[in-house]
């Protein structure tokens, strides 16, 4: 298992590099962990559903 940074986490998600480096401080995405000042990110990991927003209701 390979591992990759925030900047590159941000690239593959399609979101900024700050969401993703909040996202690892708050410990949603799983297998993350600190090098030094850098998160270290496993290649395989799911970007995480964005708890701001609500999903539509169906009807």
């Amino acid at each position: 298992m390979g591992y990759i940074t925030a900047s590159q986490a941000a690239k593959k998600w399609n979101i900024s590099q700050r969401r993703v480096q909040i996202l690892c401080a708050e410990e949603r995405i799983e297998g993350v962990f600190k090098l030094g000042e850098n998160w270290a990110i496993p290649d395989d990991a799911e970007k995480p559903k964005d708890s701001r927003k609500r999903e539509k209701e169906e009807e």
